[in-house]
């Protein structure tokens, strides 16, 4: 008991005893910022569904080939990435500035420990900007409100939404909450997205994940998730595994069961 009642105790406001996605999903990326929670979930997530940890590599590795040809090719300089988790390596300030060093980049998270990490973590070249904002993603208005003191809202900024739009259960609900950030935007601005598409494997590791005491998190039929693109211009290839995605070599085993996309605002 005395084991059980230290891991609930909150440590600076936060609650170790409540797993959290923002740790579970560090503990598959092999980091350590998690607790004994989140390491119990996580393992239990793992041996339910194995491919969770080739997702959450595959997720990253995404995120960082579609910054760079957002920051690249498409020449976008503000990115604003909703539930961004704990700062890993090749952050998305990181990919951005070292294209091109005046990128203002702004992270959204809820987590506490987020937040303790994203003061001494998510450093800016002096020639742009970063920014983290302690909100839950579903409030659009105040997560603008408070990105604007970074981002030029009236210039294209790149709405990032990698695992997390899962969250919101009802869809009808996550397409008004990407309405309101999108509609909150210029065109030009684009919209990166992806989540776990659903099949028997996805649907059990979702119910077991809740069962856990985290955040339900959802997997969509492809046809939902590809619907969150609609009025936008896809990127090429277009809708499909993030391992299909613009890979940078030969993609070695089955595509993961994670799908999305880039897309632009008309």
């Amino acid at each position: 008991m005395a084991d059980e009642q230290d891991i609930r105790t909150p440590v600076d406001g936060i609650d170790t005893g409540t797993p959290h996605s923002a740790r579970v999903w560090n503990y598959w990326l092999g980091g350590k910022d998690n607790y004994e929670a989140d390491r119990r979930l996580g393992a239990t997530m793992r041996e339910l569904y194995p491919q969770i940890i080739e997702i959450a590599r595959a997720s990253r590795a995404f995120q960082a080939r579609a910054v760079r040809f957002l920051a690249d090719e498409a020449g976008v300089r503000q990115f604003l990435d909703l539930g961004t988790g704990l700062p890993t390596a090749n952050a998305t300030h990181e990919i951005a500035q070292g294209v091109d060093p005046t990128a203002r980049i702004v992270y959204v998270d809820n987590d506490p420990i987020v937040l303790a990490h994203a003061r001494d973590l998510l450093s800016s070249r002096p020639e742009g900007a970063t920014d983290y904002v302690h909100a839950d993603l579903t409030d659009a208005k105040a997560v603008l409100r408070e990105a604007a003191r970074t981002l030029d809202l009236d210039r294209p900024v790149a709405v990032m939404l990698l695992s997390t739009l899962g969250h919101v259960a009802d869809a009808v609900e996550a397409t008004a909450l990407l309405h309101s950030y999108l509609g909150a935007l210029p065109s030009g601005s684009y919209l990166m997205l992806c989540d776990t598409i659903e099949t028997p494997e996805t649907q059990a590791a979702s119910d077991e994940y809740a069962s856990g005491g985290a955040r339900p998190y959802i997997s969509r039929p492809k046809e939902i998730l590809g619907a969150f693109a609609d009025g936008l211009d896809l990127v090429e290839p277009g809708f499909g595994s993030i391992s299909l995605w613009r890979p940078e070599g030969p993609v070695a085993g089955e595509p993961v069961d994670q799908w999305g996309f880039v897309a632009a605002k008309r």
